[in-house]
C-alpha cells in the first residue's frame, strides 16, 4: 500500500485526531456520517498539536466497513471510510477492504 500525495497541508488538531481518518478543515477528525471533509490525517494528533493532512492526491484511511475497490466513498461519524449512501463524496477506493479496520489507497475528491 502506498500514498501519493500530492498536496499535504499541516492543521492545528482542534481534538483528538486518530491517523488515516478524514478531517475537516478546522483541523478536526469528520465527526457527522456523510460530511463533507478536506482530506485525510497522516497521523495521531492531540487537541493543539500540529498533523500533516493529504488534501489532493491519493491517501490512506481506515475502512469503517467492507469496500469495493472503486467504490465512492463518504466520511463515517468515527472519519473512518465507508461505501457511498448520501452524504458527501470524499474520495474514491482505489483498494477493496474485507472489513472494518483496514487500511486503504484512496483517490482524494478535492472540493468535496
Amino acid at each position: 500500500m502506498q500514498s501519493r500525495p500530492v498536496l499535504t497541508l499541516t492543521l492545528t488538531a482542534s481534538g483528538a485526531v486518530a491517523a488515516h481518518r478524514f478531517v475537516t478543515a478546522a483541523g478536526a477528525q469528520v465527526a457527522a456520517a456523510g460530511a463533507a471533509a478536506l482530506g485525510v490525517s497522516r497521523s495521531d494528533a492531540a487537541a493543539g498539536t500540529l498533523f500533516p493532512c493529504d488534501t489532493l492526491g491519493t491517501g490512506i484511511v481506515e475502512a469503517g466497513e467492507a469496500i469495493t475497490a472503486g467504490a465512492a466513498l463518504e466520511a463515517g461519524a468515527d472519519g473512518r471510510a465507508l461505501a457511498h449512501d448520501t452524504g458527501v463524496k470524499v474520495a474514491i477506493a482505489l483498494q477493496a477492504a474485507a472489513a472494518a479496520g483496514q487500511k486503504i489507497e484512496v483517490l482524494l475528491l478535492p472540493g468535496a
